[in-house]
């Protein structure tokens, strides 16, 4: 989870990004996992995670890291 009310991170991993609900369109934040290797270089994206989902999903991929697969 990320604060960033200046939209500093959000523009910057470009997460900002029109959306529409209920036939109305506006902007909102993506909801979007993004995987950072310990040299800050981004591994892996999660685009349109789902909350019910994205644990299990992002766990599996670490766990494959680590696994060797």
């Amino acid at each position: 989870m990320l604060s960033d009310p200046e939209l500093e991170a959000i523009n910057a991993y470009g997460v900002w990004q029109e959306k529409k609900l209920y036939g109305k369109t506006g902007f909102g934040v993506a909801r979007t996992t993004f995987v950072i290797g310990p040299d800050g270089i981004i591994e892996k994206v999660f685009p349109k995670a789902n909350p019910k989902t994205n644990a299990i999903e992002v766990l599996e991929y670490i766990e494959g890291i680590y696994s060797g697969e």
